[in-house]
């Protein structure tokens, strides 16, 4: 595998937006940034082969396009939770390692996955526009409490232990499904099986990865599994969630309300004619909160991300 000799000076093309302390931080470890946070994708496949490390957000897909020229290149650091935009195979093929900051936006998504369950759960927003518009109805926005609501968590990674370690301070019963992890169970979370969480959860929350196995995998035969009516919340990937199966479960009644940090096609303007027709419907229900992928989006998650992403390009160099 092709790694940097301390003390080398390589230069690290930076792709998209990121918190200016990332430039000091590379420096500190002996790397020369060069901040492009404007730059094209042809331009990226130009110039590639005169980095030794690269770092990327969410607008870059590296496929075998991007990287023909990378002849240099060492690593791929993603400024984010998943890989799911890079080539890791290919990656693996051409020697260059590949990472993601997961840990440092675990904080950040954890909170904001709570955050608007207690919006929905308690009617703030509907609470606060009617206020607003001069209306005091108490009794019809009392809510619901999340002390004692049996909360089912699929997937155990940075962000899912994080956020059910949220949801038992709050007094929940937490059960977590990890198809790739065991015996992570204690006195406070409990392993499952997908079957115990269908049988018995009040909420469900993803905190999955985007791979070939999860894709479009919450549709309507997923959804009528769950024995209870749910809460849905979804702060992962938004191509693991068909959209017209939780307006179905909305319908239906077999989801209560849903919570949605991501969409299956986040470029609004961009919806096809199905997919604009469901759309409008969820945002015409007072069941349904949208927030625009930042879950993950915190002041402090910006520069905890750069932190995690130096840390690992110096375990690579050591």
């Amino acid at each position: 595998m092709n790694t940097i000799k301390p003390g080398k000076k390589g230069s690290v093309l930076i792709v998209d937006e990121m918190h200016p302390s990332i430039m000091p931080m590379l420096d500190g470890i002996g790397l020369v940034p060069d901040y492009q946070p404007k730059i094209k994708r042809q331009e990226i496949i130009t110039c590639l082969g005169n980095y030794v490390g690269m770092i990327i957000r969410s607008k870059t897909f590296v496929d075998d396009e991007l990287l023909q020229n990378a002849n240099s290149l060492k690593f791929i650091g993603r400024a984010g939770a998943g890989l799911d935009l890079i080539d890791e195979e290919l990656a693996s093929q051409k020697g260059i390692v590949v990472f993601a900051a997961n840990e440092g936006n675990r904080v950040a998504v954890a909170e904001h996955v709570l955050g608007m369950l207690l919006v929905l759960m308690n009617n703030l927003l509907i609470a606060d526009r009617q206020v607003r518009e001069g209306r005091w109805l108490r009794e019809e926005n009392r809510g619901y409490e999340l002390y004692g609501k049996t909360v089912g968590i699929i997937g155990y990674g940075n962000n899912g232990s994080e956020t059910a370690r949220r949801f038992a301070a709050f007094g929940c019963k937490v059960l977590v499904y990890d198809k790739y992890k065991s015996g992570f169970s204690d006195e406070y979370i409990k392993e499952a099986a997908m079957e115990a969480i269908f049988a018995e959860a009040d909420i469900l929350s993803l905190h999955i990865p985007l791979t070939r196995e999860t894709y479009k995998m919450v549709d309507n035969t997923f959804l009528n599994n769950f024995a209870k009516s749910i809460y849905f919340v979804n702060a992962a990937r938004g191509e693991i969630v068909m959209l017209d199966a939780i307006l179905a479960g909305l319908k239906s009644g077999k989801i209560t309300g849903a919570c949605l940090d991501v969409l299956e096609n986040e470029k609004l303007h961009q919806l096809s004619e199905d997919s604009k027709g469901t759309f409008e419907q969820l945002i015409m229900s007072d069941k349904v909160i949208f927030t625009p992928h930042i879950a993950g989006w915190t002041h402090e998650s910006y520069i905890r991300i750069n932190e995690v992403l130096i840390q690992k390009i110096k375990e690579m160099i050591k």
